[in-house]
């Protein structure tokens, strides 16, 4: 029983690794479009990405290859920048090794900071980048030939969404894409062929030396790019990850994951590919598929590698508008629709951040966006928390002032803070209960210092009451920024004496 089960799950990983290689070949190439790169050299980043990644990475089952998050990057770049394209494979290991780095240093967790808010306008800012890029693809036609495409394009569009409800045992992108083909070749229809455009007569990836920049402005140009390229990849990736541990209940390597994103970078760069990274669609379907471990996506890149070895005069054949029904299929997948209900009922601010990040990822770059929506809502959380710092006064039989306090002190809320206790009308004896406050950083311990301080000056005692374990080492390592009494009261546990 045990090795019928071991070859039964060895099939459907089998299996679900040549699903994802046929709908692999037709995003590869759209991707290589977008990235103004030649579709052999995005077939070439799925095949190695893939197969390094499902070796080394640290979550099996997930599916990595040319993505449009870095297609759209290298595609920006080239035309603003065209004599930048002979060093795109440079480009490549630079992001890898950066990416590399990342993983040594163990940064991995950082995925942790990126809020839900700035995931929702990434992706969305990814789709409508993904959704813009495909225009590209009209220039240079007559009429008749974008009516015909638009019609091919609707077409694909239909059938990838009904072939669903007749089978699930072929990919849809490849169900369409075959028989766009077919409608093509039969009634000879006058539109661009993936052959016209460039050719992918393919065979083993060949190895590269990269070019080396002789300026200094173009190392700086280059050099941003790749770091754009190593942040957007592990960013989609660690997301990617995330969602699979959720789906899977299990958990993947962050930091594992991305030494392997890095060293499949390089190694796509040294061997003609474009880049990539994990992807969203792609490790989805291999889930559903039935594909949990290494073996799944490991066969996906072989297969794919087959496909281009013996395939590739098939591929020449189909129509550029097929991949643009796709990949318009793609950015419908890609967009969460779910920003629409769930801006009504998340408070303003988040709402914000969607929205900002995602006009930030249109107008620079998917980086810069993700970077700019932390920051916002790292602030808005320092402002509300800041607000909500608050204390209950009292005054005890013996005649001190209590001051019983809820709240964070830290560097946004040391106004409030100050603004809680009447130095003047105290008596002079004062105590500060911590019992539900906690004292988070420097500014923390600078603005009870200037509290001391102040009770000091005229002629009160303070107390501190009640302090965490954490707090007391932060007064405890604060040295003599402190002036505070600290003495035993029957009514409360006061913190050690040590601090005093």
């Amino acid at each position: 029983m045990f090795n019928n089960s071991l070859v039964k799950d060895f099939r459907t990983e089998i299996l679900s690794g040549l699903t994802v290689a046929l709908a692999l070949i037709p995003e590869a190439i759209a991707f290589s479009f977008i990235a103004k790169v030649e579709p052999l050299i995005g077939l070439y980043a799925a095949i190695i990405i893939g197969l390094i990644t499902g070796i080394f990475g640290g979550r099996p089952g997930m599916i990595s290859g040319a993505t449009g998050a870095i297609a759209i990057v290298l595609g920006e770049l080239f035309v603003n920048h065209p004599e930048t394209r002979k060093y795109l494979f440079t480009i490549v290991i630079l992001a890898g090794l950066f990416q590399i780095l990342f993983g040594v240093l163990k940064l991995g967790k950082l995925i942790r900071l990126v809020p839900e808010p700035v995931m929702y306008g990434f992706v969305n800012g990814l789709a409508i980048l993904i959704f813009k890029a495909q225009f590209e693809s009209f220039k240079g036609l007559d009429t008749r030939q974008i009516v015909v495409m638009s019609i091919i394009i609707i077409c694909v569009m239909g059938i990838i969404l009904f072939i669903p409800k007749i089978t699930k045992a072929i990919p849809p992108a490849l169900a369409a894409i075959v028989l766009s083909s077919l409608a093509v070749f039969i009634f000879k229809l006058d539109v661009p062929t993936v052959g016209e455009i460039a050719s992918i007569k393919g065979g083993l990836p060949n190895l590269i030396i990269p070019q080396i920049p002789n300026s200094f402005s173009i190392w700086k140009l280059i050099t941003k790019t790749a770091l754009i390229m190593a942040a957007v990849g592990l960013i989609e990736s660690l997301m990617t990850l995330t969602l699979i541990d959720e789906i899977t209940k299990t958990r993947g390597r962050a930091n594992k994951e991305s030494i392997a994103q890095g060293l499949a970078n390089v190694l796509t760069g040294l061997f003609g590919g474009m880049g990539g990274c994990a992807m969203i669609g792609q490790s989805m379907i291999n889930i559903k598929s039935g594909g949990r471990k290494k073996v799944s996506s490991i066969s996906a890149a072989l297969f794919l590698l087959f496909f281009v070895l013996f395939g590739s005069s098939v591929i020449e054949l189909i129509p550029v508008s097929a991949l643009v029904g796709v990949m318009f299929m793609v950015v419908i997948g890609t967009f969460e629709w779910e920003t629409f209900n769930v801006i009504k009922k998340i408070p303003k601010s988040d709402s914000l951040v969607i929205f900002t990040v995602t006009i930030v990822t249109i107008l620079t770059d998917l980086a810069v966006a993700v970077f700019v929506g932390i920051i916002i809502s790292a602030l808005v959380f320092a402002w509300e928390s800041a607000k909500k710092i608050s204390a209950k006064r009292f005054i005890r039989k013996d005649g001190a002032a209590v001051y019983d306090l809820h709240g964070a002190i830290f560097f946004a809320s040391t106004t409030q803070f100050k603004s809680i206790f009447l130095i003047n009308s105290d008596p002079l004896e004062v105590y500060i209960d911590f019992k539900d406050a906690r004292v988070h950083d420097h500014s923390g311990i600078e603005a009870i210092n200037k509290l001391t301080k102040e009770y000091k000056n005229n002629g009160k005692k303070l107390h501190l009451l009640h302090l965490s374990s954490d707090c007391r080492q932060l007064l405890k390592d604060a040295g003599d920024l402190i002036e505070v009494n600290l003495s035993e009261d029957p009514n409360y546990k006061v913190s050690d004496n040590e601090l005093a």
